[in-house]
């Protein structure tokens, strides 16, 4: 199938480095709030259900699944992950190789390229790892 018009005007848009950096952040948070709803989907729950568990309102889960929002504390996130029996894993990742990075930068990101594992501290593990 050929590039549809969307395609086509999409691709012009990335050139914009200014525009690209929006649309990966926005992507960023796509990939959030669709975690969460397939989650808690998974999980069996409504998000009443999940408010519930989590002691807030239905309101406040609509927001952590909802692509827009962008107020997603980690702690929240972590209350989220261990209601619904999973954990939280962040991971940064160079943006290119060698482009304007400061010394120290780099690197951190030479000893993460070295293939050594990352630090304990960036990796949540839950809390009910014994269930």
């Amino acid at each position: 199938m050929g590039k549809t018009n969307f395609d086509r005007y999409l691709e012009e848009q990335l050139q914009d480095p200014a525009f690209a950096a929006r649309f990966e952040h926005a992507g960023e948070a796509w990939d959030v709030a669709l975690q969460i709803a397939a989650l808690r989907q998974q999980a069996g729950l409504s998000q009443k259900e999940l408010a519930t568990l989590l002691k807030t309102s239905q309101q406040q889960i609509s927001r952590l699944e909802s692509p827009g929002y962008e107020g997603h504390s980690l702690s929240t996130l972590r209350r989220v992950a261990d209601a619904l029996h999973a954990r939280v894993r962040i991971v940064f990742e160079p943006v290119e190789a060698g482009a304007g990075l400061h010394p120290a930068r780099t690197a951190a990101s030479s000893a993460v390229q070295t293939g050594r594992p990352p630090s304990p501290a960036l990796t949540e593990r839950p809390s009910n790892a014994g269930r």
